[in-house]
């Protein structure tokens, strides 16, 4: 990958998993910088460590970047640079996957722009990082909670 037209930054928080939850993503282009966040009245971690992701992704103007995503999920990350998403995709989600509506929803996203996924620890020396982690937290705890649509309080995701 040649060098990234855009650095997102991500993370996701759950008080309670399922509970209110919140994500917080930070966009830097060259010297601007643009900061997103948005808190859900019911939702897990998971959920909102990818919803942060297409935040950022759905933020993006124009297609064909280069895109560096930064994450402190394991889950987020490896999903994709290991490859398992393609799987996932594959087999329709099979054998109970969860969060089929965010993952499509992101590869229909990923496929306009060149994506690459680097873990960063959470919670360390990571500034950015941590700011995403702030405006997650603010989002669940003092932001106007929206319904996260494809949830589904007794099975995690309304879609298979």
């Amino acid at each position: 990958m040649r060098k990234p037209n855009v650095i997102i930054y991500t993370d996701g928080a759950s008080r309670g998993n399922p509970g209110p939850g919140g994500y917080g993503t930070i966009l830097i282009a060259g010297n601007n910088k643009k900061e997103l966040s948005q808190g859900y009245k019911k939702t897990t971690n998971n959920r909102m460590e990818l919803m942060a992701v297409i935040a950022g992704l759905e933020a993006m103007k124009k297609f064909g970047l280069q895109i560096v995503i930064y994450s402190d999920s394991k889950y987020v990350v490896d999903a994709v640079e290991k490859g398992w998403l393609n799987t996932w995709i594959a087999t329709d989600f099979k054998g109970g996957k969860k969060n089929k509506d965010l993952w499509l929803r992101f590869y229909h996203l990923s496929k306009n722009q060149f994506i690459r996924f680097v873990w960063v620890k959470g919670h360390a020396d990571n500034p950015y990082n941590n700011r995403c982690d702030q405006l997650a937290t603010e989002a669940a705890d003092l932001g106007l909670l929206i319904e996260d649509e494809g949830f589904d309080t007794k099975g995690g995701s309304l879609f298979k």
